[in-house]
């Protein structure tokens, strides 16, 4: 029985199959597969929204921190570069199986860890995402604060003044998500040009007010030897990939909506790798004139706008905020949402989960996480790096290894389907999340293997890979050859009846 259409690349759901599953405890609006009408997104919405996301603070501050450490600027700028390349490869592999079955990440780690197992992954990526959420709605906290400081003398004596601040923040960021993820595509077509021309207009004043490009392009690396240099590279490394390991997870969130894989492959290549690339030299640019212009290295973008006249702070505190509330509904809002919505998709709603995100982000106190670069790039990136490198491992080996890009969609949303497993759970998921971890800490425990806790996220990733690939050989929950041209009806026409009609929404 022909249960989904494959068409241009593309597969849905037959109406017949939608209908049935509709009832099912795995199923809801929001993490059922899109229809073909929903494939609307083109390459340039996929490149708006990773401007949009990656002309943030961090990554403005990025190269900053590596400065810090010991680098020159192109070694820094060539750390961001080379990360970004490196985790744009797990990102295009696993937008492919968004783009082809039009699953969202939830639904898609039930493939590879069970539909009960797959809380796992999810929450996991949920809890890095509540972690960002608050390290910008800390940013734009400071931001906030800076600008009434500057207009009105009696704020900074006001007791808790920015914790009021953050708590109105806090709530402004969680109400525009409450409404649903579909506000990430205004709010991407707005801060993406507005912050990128900003950017732009700072850069024009720092190179004009300082003379040039000031003393910090010119200033040497500290490093005398390799050894030295490597030292601080890999764990400089692993932070700029593990900065965005959690959308090459849930990328698929995104991808689901897109109109064929090459707009979103193309889109996606160019878009993230050279953005985080020239905003971050912007950043060190920028930095290099304030010494000319003020006297000292001022690397924080909110520390620097307070150096202007009020309305100039007016004006930059509106981008700091726009680019701070863009990144959090898009990046750090819905996916764990859309993780918690998961754990019971008949009673608890999307806006129930962006919610619990929200408290969850407090709890993880990100004033601590940004009070000095160790903490940010060794302690929470690199941790965390550790944790999704396996994640993404095994995602990449069940679709294009384990299945080679073959499933039956339905079983995604059937409790008894065969993606069920026996339990609910696919042990042999768990065994390689366990060994890819374990083997990177031996890095934290042993002095001589420190090179794997370095490169964690990397080891992580090909020992997982490897080790599932090995413990799926021959499972149940594979197609039999021929069985996915059984299921699946193949064609080039467009369907004359399309009785899918929910409206898309957008997640991440």
């Amino acid at each position: 029985m022909k249960t989904q259409i494959e068409q241009d690349g593309i597969v849905t759901l037959t109406d017949e199959t939608h209908n049935q599953l509709s009832g099912s405890d795995l199923w809801n609006e929001d993490l059922r597969p899109t229809t073909m009408k929903e494939h609307s997104w083109k390459g340039v919405n996929f490149a708006t929204l990773w401007i949009g996301m990656c002309l943030c603070i961090p990554a403005y501050t990025m190269a900053s921190g590596m400065m810090t450490l010991g680098m020159n600027w192109w070694q820094a700028i060539g750390t961001i570069f080379l990360g970004n390349v490196i985790v744009l490869i797990p990102i295009l592999l696993n937008s492919h199986a968004g783009t082809k079955f039009g699953i969202p990440y939830p639904v898609f780690a039930r493939l590879w860890f069970g539909d009960k197992g797959a809380h796992i992954p999810a929450l996991a990526r949920a809890i890095v995402a509540a972690g960002w959420f608050g390290i910008n709605t800390w940013i734009g906290t400071e931001a906030i604060d800076t600008l009434l400081s500057a207009s009105f003398s009696s704020w900074n004596g006001l007791a808790g003044h920015t914790a009021i601040v953050f708590a109105l923040f806090w709530l402004l960021n969680v109400g525009v998500a409450y409404k649903g993820p579909q506000a990430i595509k205004v709010l991407g077509a707005i801060a993406a040009p507005v912050i990128g021309i900003s950017a732009i207009i700072l850069f024009i004043w720092a190179y004009t007010n300082s003379g040039g490009w000031g003393p910090i392009l010119s200033t040497p690396s500290k490093f005398t030897s390799t050894r030295e240099f490597l030292a601080v590279f890999f764990p400089a490394l692993t932070g700029v990939i593990a900065f965005w390991a959690t959308l090459a997870l849930n990328i698929p969130d995104f991808c689901r909506y897109a109109r064929s894989q090459k707009s979103q492959m193309v889109a996606q290549t160019f878009s993230l790798p050279l953005t985080m690339s020239i905003f971050s030299f912007i950043g060190i640019a920028v930095t290099s004139a304030t010494i000319v212009i003020f006297g000292e290295a001022i690397w924080d973008p909110v520390a620097l706008v307070a150096k202007f006249p009020p309305f100039i702070i007016f004006l930059g505190t509106i981008v700091i905020v726009l680019s701070s509330l863009t990144i959090n509904v898009g990046a750090n809002i819905v996916a764990p949402a859309r993780a918690i919505e998961n754990l019971n998709p008949k009673k608890i709603t999307f806006a129930m989960g962006a919610l619990v995100t929200g408290i969850f982000a407090i709890l993880l106190q990100p004033w601590y996480i940004m009070s000095n670069f160790g903490n940010y790039i060794f302690g929470w990136l690199g941790t965390y790096g550790a944790l999704l490198g396996p994640i993404d491992g095994i995602a990449i080996a069940d679709y294009w290894l384990v299945r080679r890009r073959q499933m039956a969609l339905k079983d995604l949303y059937e409790v008894n389907g065969r993606y069920s497993y026996s339990t609910g759970f696919n042990k042999n998921g768990i065994y390689a999340l366990v060994i890819g971890v374990a083997i990177p800490v031996l890095g934290l425990l042993i002095p001589g293997l420190r090179f794997l806790w370095d490169n964690a996220w990397t080891f992580g990733l090909f020992i997982s890979i490897i080790v599932y690939t090995y413990l799926m050989r021959g499972d149940k929950s594979v197609l039999a050859p021929g069985e996915y041209e059984e299921i699946t009806l193949k064609t080039s026409e467009k369907p004359i009846i399309d009785s899918q009609t929910a409206d898309p929404t957008i997640t991440k």
